[in-house]
């Protein structure tokens, strides 16, 4: 072999060889990106450390609140699961079973003398139906205390309870609202059973995740996830609470009473209804708060068999833009007064006809729907303190909640207004305002579907 080949197979060599140590490299290089992603999280890049802190648009501090989330970086985060939070909440989510049986009317002729003589008694007589129910629980105490929506066992004579594990039990209705679409059942397990803990709606921010856990279309047990759409969303028009937390996880028939739970494995609201034109999820979904269901829960608890709503002795309107310029108000925003209860607590505190209600315990309320959730959330003989706009000015006063009154006929402290979210709940009228309220379309409004 001449030496100009030896020289040409000697560069090759030198060149294959050249380029697998670079492979080599490149190759470990990844391997410890790897090892580094899987191992320990990475350090955010210096650019999103140094990224100024967003600040509150009112007070122009530090918005602690935004700073303690994040988005994810990296491919380590992105490829996270939430399978270790669906272990820890998915026992404590539970499918609910109502059934109900009814004689179904065959004839219209039924029970007519002139036809019963010809074919006897029996001419017409239906055949018993059963009616069935589909729904999702929560238990929210040891005990087999369970929280779902009203509209799941209304009208229903049995109801059964079947955990995540399979077992079944026969539950008694401890405590029924028909205006928050909220029940309390009863089950004895006769053992601790896991519960989901209580958030603080409060501290929910739009965008923070969410996973909702319920037995949608009867299939079982279904995870899904989403963020916060909204919050404080009112006339959704399925019942007479107006405060809810709007969520894009998909929310489908058998969802109702489920739960819709944040990252750390809290109970942020009940789910309750969605937005849909053909019924099925469309991505808008909307859960009664925690705050709220808390409330309820705590009532059950102490033995009541209804829920008890404070009582101010006040009704109130929408603060409309015209009204607002009027008042002297920059934006229209919180509750008119429009009516008060001669010797109420509300006039005993100082509140007066065309005042304006902005805030209540530093909580802003943005209509009269925030304001009723915001006293609802409350027990009765606590003391709030109310921001009131009254003549121009802004004034705070305390006002002490009382227990409604019972009145046996037509209750003077009730007036049948849009927005009487203060009436006796046990008072006659409350029959005739809840007609109205159907009446009207605010209790059912179209495209608006409770499962």
């Amino acid at each position: 072999m001449s030496s100009s080949w030896i020289k040409l197979l000697l560069f090759v060599v030198l060149l294959v060889s050249s380029f697998a140590t670079k492979a080599t490299a490149q190759d470990g290089e990844k391997l410890r990106s790897f090892l580094e992603d899987l191992l320990q999280q990475r350090q955010p890049p210096a650019e999103q450390q140094s990224r100024p802190q967003s600040k509150n648009q009112e007070t122009g501090r530090p918005d602690n609140k935004a700073m303690q989330r994040r988005v994810p970086f990296g491919r380590s985060e992105i490829q996270l699961s939430y399978a270790p939070l669906v272990a820890i909440t998915a026992p404590a989510v539970v499918n609910v079973y109502a059934a109900r049986t009814q004689t179904e009317r065959r004839s219209p002729f039924e029970g007519d003398p002139f036809f019963e003589q010809f074919f006897g008694r029996q001419f017409g007589q239906g055949r018993p139906r059963t009616q069935s129910s589909l729904g999702s629980g929560v238990i929210v105490d040891a005990s087999g205390l369970i929280i779902t929506n009203n509209h799941v066992i209304e009208g229903m004579d049995q109801i059964k309870v079947g955990l995540s594990d399979g077992r079944e039990f026969e539950s008694q209705v401890v405590l029924r609202d028909e205006r928050a679409d909220l029940a309390v059942l009863r089950i004895d397990s006769g053992e601790a059973l896991p519960i989901l803990p209580f958030a603080e709606t409060d501290q929910l921010l739009i965008g923070d995740l969410v996973l909702a856990i319920g037995n949608p279309f009867g299939v079982g047990q279904t995870i899904t996830s989403g963020i916060v759409s909204a919050i404080a969303r009112s006339q959704v028009g399925v019942s007479d609470f107006g405060f809810f937390i709007q969520t894009d996880a998909a929310i489908n028939p058998g969802n109702s009473g489920g739960a819709l739970v944040d990252m750390e494995g809290r109970l942020v609201g009940i789910n309750t209804a969605i937005f849909s034109r053909s019924g099925g999820s469309n991505g808008i979904g909307f859960a009664i708060p925690a705050n709220m269901v808390r409330a309820v829960v705590a009532q059950a608890k102490g033995g009541a068999d209804a829920f008890e709503r404070p009582f101010i002795g006040a009704s109130f309107d929408v603060v409309t833009a015209e009204m607002a310029e009027s008042l002297g108000m920059r934006r229209p925003s919180g509750a008119i007064v429009t009516n008060l209860t001669d010797n109420g607590p509300a006039a005993r505190a100082g509140l007066r006809v065309g005042d304006v209600v902005l805030s209540i315990n530093a909580q802003r309320v943005e209509h009269p729907d925030a304001l009723g959730y915001r006293l609802a959330t409350l027990n009765v003989g606590d003391e709030v303190d109310m921001d009131v706009f009254s003549r121009g000015e802004l004034v705070t006063i305390k006002l002490r909640l009382a227990k409604p009154p019972r009145e046996s006929r037509t209750c003077q402290s009730c007036f049948r207004r849009k927005y009487t979210i203060f009436r006796c709940h046990n008072c006659p009228s409350y029959a005739a305002d809840i007609a109205a309220t159907a009446h009207s379309g605010r209790r059912k409004r179209r495209g608006y579907h409770r499962y």
